[in-house]
C-alpha cells in the first residue's frame, strides 16, 4: 500500500492528558478607590479579596479608611450646583433673555433640563447598580459599555472638562476686565485700570489658569472641602440679586455702555426700568441682535441655546466625586436631582425678573448689567468670581482625574504611563500640568460664547453615551441590572439620547459632527489596538446586546423556509492537532462565503479532569492567531467516530447547523508543524510552554489513534446524515501569498467524473454540481483565476473489447449540454475534454472492476475467490495510477483541484475491514503527487437556475 504524500491531519484524537499548560489570564481589580485629591481622585488601595474561584468576596470597609468622607450636600449637591451655575448666572442669563425673549429662554431651560432630567435618571440608575469607585462617570460609562465606547468617551469627557475649564476662566475673564479695566465699575474715572484687547484678557487668563493650577498642585483637597461655602456665597450673591430687582427703580444713567461694544458708542447708559408691565410685554418674544464679544456675529436660537446648555452642565460633578463618597449610590442620585432642581428654580427666577425689570436693549448691550442695578454691586462683582473660578477649578481637578484614570486603565497602552509616573503622593501631577496646558490652547479663542458652544457639544456627547449605556444595558434584559434607584424606563434613556443627539446638532452641526467621527475614529482604533485583558476585565454592553439580538435572529431563522437560492456552506471542519493543519483552516475561512465555520475536535476519554475553560482558551487564542472567523467544539469520546457523530450531530444551533463537513485525508506520514516551521507564514511561540505543547502533534513513527475502517466508516456516517463531504489533501502545500502574486499558477480544476464507475451523466449530476460551485466560491476569493472543468467522455452503450463509432457525436452533445448548464448557472468556465474512457476499452472496463470497493457494490461482486480480488485490486491500483498521471500532466498551473468523490463501501458488507483499506489505498493513488486537492460528495442540491 502506497504511503500518502499528504501531511494533512484526519480528525485524529489528541491524548487527552498531553494538552499545553494552563494559559490563565490573570484579572486584577477593576479600578481603585478615590482618595481625598478633589473630585474623581483616586489613591491606591487594597484590592477586593477574591476566592481561588475567581468569585469577588464582598466585606465591609470602613469609608474613614478608605478615605471616603463626603456626605451628599457637601459631596454631590454643592459642586453640582456650583457647577451648574458656574459662568452663566451672573454674566450670561441677561443675554439669553435679551437675545430670545422670555418664551423661548423658558422653552430653552425645559429643554435642557428634561435632557438633564433624564441624563440624570440613567446617572443614578448606573451608579445604584453596584459599587461606584474613583473616576466617576468616566469609570461607569467604561464599565459599563465596555473599553471601545467607555475609553472614546472617557476621552471625550476628558476634553470636555478642559473646554469647560477654559469657559469658565474666559467669563472670570471678562468680569475682571469689564469692573476693573477701562470704564470699569471700579475704576475712578482717569484713574489706572487693567488694559483690555484680545492678548491683556489672554495674558489675564493665563495668570487666573495657572493660579488655578497652583491650588490644584498644593491644595485642591482644600477647594473639594470648601465647596459649601463658596457655594454659600453665590447662592448669598444671587438672593442679593433677587432683592435688587424688587428694591431698584427706574434708572437710565446707571448702566454704562462696554469699552468692546464699539456699536453703541455713540450712547454712554442704557436704560432699566425696574419692575414693569411694558417691559415685561416687550421682553416675552425673541429680539436675536449681535454679540459684541464675538466680532458681532448674528444670534439665534441655536447660539443661545448652546451657550445657556454650557452653562447646566455640571450634573457629572457629583458622580466625578465618588471616590470621595461615604455611599456613592446613595449621594449620587439624590445629591444631583436636589441640585438639579434647586438650579432650575433659580434660573427661572432669575430669567423672569430680567424680564420684568430690564428692557432688551440692555441686555444685549451689557452683559454684565446686574452689577449697576445691584443693591451693592461687589455682591455680583463676587458672585461672578467665586462661581466662575470654583468652576474653572473643578473641570480642571476633574480633567486631570479622568487623565489618571485613563492612564491606570492602559486605555491606550504604554501611551500615557508618564501619567502614573508623574504621581506625587497621591496627586497626579502630569495629568494636572497637560490639562492646564490644553486649558491655554483653547483660551486662544478667546470668545466666552464661542467655548461655550464648544463645550456644549461635548458635555451633551459624554451625556448621549450615558443614556445609550443606561439603554443598552435595560434592553438587553441582563438579569444583573437591578438598579436601586427606580424612576427610570428605557424610554426615559430614548428620550434623553435623542434630546441630545437632536441639540447637539441645533447647536452647532459641525461641532457636533467633528465630536462623533473623534469618537468613531477613538472606538475604531480603541478596538484594534487596546488591550484585550482590560476588555475582559470590565464587560462591554456590545456583548450584551449582540447575544440579545443574535438570540432573536436565531428564533425567526427558520430551517422550513430554506431555499436553494440563498445556499452557502455551513461548515464542520475536523482537525486532530491545529498545528498540523493551519494552511487548510485558512483556506476552509475564504471556503465558508459568509456562512457558518466550525472547528470540530474529538478527545478520546471521559469527563473526568477535563478544564474546559483552559481548552476553550486555548482554541480561541488559535483563531485569533489565524485570524479566521469561526467557532470551535471540543467533545470527548470513546472512539473517534462517536465524538464526530456528537460532532454531526450537536454543533451549531437551530437553522444554523452544518451542512459540509470537511475531514483531512487519511494517511501515514508525520504531520508538519506549521508553529514551529521557520518559513511558515503560521509561525508562533505563542502555544509553547516550555517542553509541553498547548495542541500535541503525532510524532514521526507514532502510531495513529484509529484505524483505517474507523476513518471509512466516518465517512459513511456522514453521507448517512445526509451532509456533504470533502477530504481534503495535499494542503500543506497551499501557498496563498504565492497564489496571489504567481502569474505561473492560472487555475481552479474541476474533474466531474467518478473515476470508480464512469458515466456520461457524470458532469450533471448533484456532486459535479457541488463541486462546480465551491469552484466558484473560491474564483471569487482568488479573482485572477480561472476555472477548468475537464469533460470525461465515456461510452456506457458499446461492448466491451470494441470501439464505439458514435462517440464523437456524443462527446459533441456532452460538450454542447455542459455549456448550457454552465450558462444557465452563470458559471464562467473553460471546458477541456478527455477522451481516455470513451476510446480506450481497456481504461474503460478497470473501471468497472472499480465499482467493488465503493458502495455500489453488490454479493455477487463479493464471491470472487482472493486470487480474482488480488488481481482485480492490482489492476485498479494501475488504473488508479493512469487516472493520477492524466491528472497531474494537467496540473502544472493548477492552484487547487476539485475531484469527484465515490461514496465509500457499506459497513456491512462482508469483508468490509479489507475493501476499506483498499478503498483508501485507491483514493491514496489517484490523488498522488497533485496539487491541493479535494475530494467531493454531495448530497444536496446547492445550485438553482431560477430568479
Amino acid at each position: 500500500m502506497r504511503n500518502s504524500r499528504d501531511q494533512e491531519t484526519a480528525p485524529i484524537a489528541a491524548p487527552r492528558n498531553g494538552s499545553a499548560s494552563n494559559m490563565f489570564r490573570s484579572f486584577g481589580s477593576l479600578f481603585g478607590a478615590g482618595g481625598s485629591n478633589g473630585g474623581g481622585t483616586e489613591s491606591a488601595r487594597p484590592m477586593t479579596p477574591q476566592s481561588s474561584d475567581g468569585y469577588v468576596e464582598f466585606g465591609m470597609q470602613d469609608p474613614e479608611r478608605s478615605g471616603r468622607t463626603l456626605g451628599t450636600f457637601a459631596g454631590v449637591f454643592s459642586p453640582v450646583a456650583l457647577s451648574m451655575f458656574s459662568a452663566l448666572v451672573f454674566i450670561r442669563v441677561g443675554y439669553i433673555v435679551g437675545n430670545a425673549g422670555l418664551y423661548v429662554t423658558l422653552l430653552q431651560f425645559l429643554i435642557a433640563y428634561a435632557i438633564l432630567l433624564f441624563t440624570v435618571a440613567s446617572v443614578c440608575a448606573i451608579s445604584t447598580n453596584g459599587a461606584v469607585e474613583g473616576g466617576g462617570v468616566y469609570f461607569m460609562i467604561s464599565r459599563t459599555l465596555g473599553l471601545e465606547f467607555g475609553g472614546s468617551i472617557g476621552t471625550l469627557f476628558f476634553f470636555a472638562n478642559v473646554v469647560g475649564c477654559a469657559m469658565a476662566i474666559s467669563g472670570c475673564t471678562e468680569g475682571i476686565i469689564d469692573n476693573f479695566g477701562p470704564g470699569g465699575r471700579f475704576v475712578n474715572e482717569g484713574g489706572a485700570h487693567l488694559p483690555d484687547g484680545k492678548w491683556w484678557r489672554f495674558l489675564v487668563s493665563s495668570g487666573i489658569n495657572t493660579s488655578m493650577l497652583l491650588v490644584c498642585l498644593v491644595g485642591a483637597a482644600l477647594f473639594a472641602k470648601t465647596s459649601v461655602l463658596i457655594l454659600g456665597t453665590v447662592t448669598i450673591c444671587l438672593f442679593a440679586t433677587y432683592i435688587s430687582f424688587l428694591t431698584v427703580g427706574a434708572t437710565n444713567d446707571t448702566i454704562p455702555v462696554p469699552v468692546v461694544n464699539t456699536l453703541m458708542n455713540a450712547t454712554k447708559f442704557l436704560p432699566y426700568t425696574g419692575l414693569s408691565g411694558k417691559t415685561l410685554r416687550e421682553n416675552l418674544g425673541s429680539h436675536y441682535g449681535t454679540d459684541y464679544t464675538s466680532n458681532y456675529k448674528n444670534v439665534d436660537f441655536s447660539t443661545t441655546f448652546g451657550v445657556l446648555f454650557s452653562g447646566v452642565t455640571g450634573i457629572m460633578a457629583g458622580a466625578n466625586m465618588s471616590g470621595e463618597l461615604k455611599n456613592p449610590s446613595k449621594s449620587i442620585p439624590w445629591g444631583t436631582l436636589s441640585a438639579v432642581c434647586f438650579t432650575f428654580v433659580s434660573y427661572i427666577i432669575l430669567s423672569f425678573l430680567m424680564s420684568c425689570t430690564t428692557p432688551y436693549v440692555t441686555m444685549q448691550n451689557n452683559y454684565l448689567f446686574l452689577m449697576p442695578v445691584n443693591l451693592w454691586p461687589p455682591f455680583t462683582a463676587i458672585g461672578i468670581l467665586t462661581a466662575t473660578f470654583s468652576t474653572g477649578l473643578s473641570n480642571l481637578i476633574g480633567s486631570s482625574r479622568i487623565l489618571e484614570a485613563l492612564s491606570k486603565d492602559q486605555v491606550f497602552g504604554s501611551l500615557l504611563n508618564f501619567v502614573l509616573r508623574g504621581t506625587w503622593k497621591g496627586n497626579p501631577i502630569c495629568a494636572v500640568v497637560i490639562s492646564w496646558v490644553l486649558v491655554e490652547c483653547i483660551l486662544l479663542i478667546g470668545s466666552f460664547n464661542i467655548i461655550a458652544q464648544i463645550n456644549s457639544v461635548l458635555f451633551m456627547l459624554s451625556y448621549l453615551a450615558t443614556n445609550l449605556a443606561c439603554l443598552g444595558i435595560e434592553l438587553t434584559g441582563a438579569p444583573n441590572f437591578r438598579p436601586l434607584f427606580k424612576y427610570f424606563t428605557w424610554h426615559t434613556c430614548l428620550v434623553g439620547l435623542l434630546g441630545t443627539l437632536i441639540m447637539m446638532f441645533v447647536i452647532n452641526p459641525i461641532y457636533a459632527s467633528s465630536c462623533i467621527i473623534l469618537c468613531l475614529i477613538l472606538v475604531i482604533a480603541l478596538h484594534l489596538f487596546s488591550p484585550a485583558t482590560q476588555a475582559a476585565q470590565w464587560g462591554s454592553i456590545s456583548q450584551a446586546l449582540m447575544f440579545h439580538q443574535v438570540r432573536k435572529y436565531l428564533l425567526m431563522l427558520d430551517p422550513r423556509k430554506d431555499h436553494v437560492k440563498f445556499w452557502r456552506p455551513q461548515i464542520l471542519l475536523l482537525v486532530s492537532s491545529p498545528r498540523s493543519c493551519c494552511p487548510l483552516v485558512d483556506f476552509v475561512n475564504d471556503l465558508k462565503k459568509s456562512g457558518l465555520y466550525i472547528i470540530g475536535h474529538v478527545k478520546i476519554g471521559d469527563c473526568n479532569g477535563v478544564e474546559d475553560a483552559v481548552e476553550n482558551q486555548q482554541w480561541w487564542s488559535f483563531l485569533d492567531h489565524m485570524r479566521v472567523k469561526a467557532f470551535t467544539e471540543v467533545t470527548i469520546g470513546r472512539s473517534i467516530r462517536e465524538g464526530v457523530q456528537h460532532l454531526i450531530r450537536l454543533s451549531g444551533i437551530g437553522a444554523m447547523k452544518p451542512n459540509t463537513i470537511i475531514l483531512g485525508f487519511y494517511d501515514n506520514e508525520a504531520p508538519k508543524d506549521f508553529f514551529q516551521n521557520g518559513t511558515s507564514p503560521y509561525k508562533t511561540d505563542g502555544f509553547n510552554e516550555g517542553d509541553a505543547l498547548s495542541f500535541p502533534i503525532r510524532r514521526d513513527g507514532e502510531p495513529k489513534q484509529f484505524e483505517v475502517q474507523e476513518y471509512v466508516q466516518i465517512l459513511c456516517d456522514i453521507l448517512r446524515m445526509k451532509k456533504n463531504l470533502c477530504l481534503c489533501r495535499n494542503f500543506q502545500r497551499l501557498d496563498k501569498n504565492f497564489i496571489t502574486i504567481s502569474k505561473h499558477v492560472k487555475y481552479i480544476d474541476v474533474w466531474p467524473i467518478n473515476v470508480f464507475n464512469p458515466t456520461s451523466g457524470d458532469p450533471f449530476d448533484m456532486v459535479s454540481l457541488f463541486m462546480m460551485q465551491l469552484a466558484v466560491i473560491m474564483l471569487a476569493k482568488w479573482k485572477h483565476l480561472r476555472v477548468r472543468i475537464f469533460l470525461c467522455e465515456t461510452n456506457e452503450e458499446s461492448t466491451v473489447g470494441t470501439f464505439d463509432t458514435q462517440a464523437p457525436q456524443m462527446d459533441i452533445f456532452s460538450k454542447l449540454k455542459l455549456e448550457q448548464t454552465l450558462k444557465e448557472l452563470r458559471i464562467n468556465a473553460e471546458i477541456i475534454e478527455i477522451q481516455e474512457w470513451s476510446r480506450n476499452s481497456d481504461f474503460t472496463r478497470h473501471a468497472r472492476i472499480l465499482r467493488q470497493f465503493t458502495a455500489q457494490a453488490d454479493e455477487a461482486l463479493l464471491d470472487d475467490g482472493d486470487e480474482i480480488v488480488e488481481e482485480k485490486f492490482n489492476h485498479s491500483l494501475l488504473y488508479m495510477q493512469r487516472v493520477n498521471q492524466i491528472i497531474r500532466d494537467r496540473s502544472d498551473q493548477t492552484a487547487l483541484s476539485f475531484i469527484y468523490l465515490a461514496a465509500p463501501p457499506k459497513p456491512s458488507l462482508t469483508d468490509f475491514s479489507d475493501r476499506s483499506a483498499s478503498y483508501i489505498e485507491l483514493l491514496t493513488e489517484l490523488t498522488a503527487e497533485l496539487p491541493p486537492t479535494i475530494l467531493v460528495h454531495g448530497v444536496s442540491t446547492v445550485t438553482s437556475t431560477t430568479l
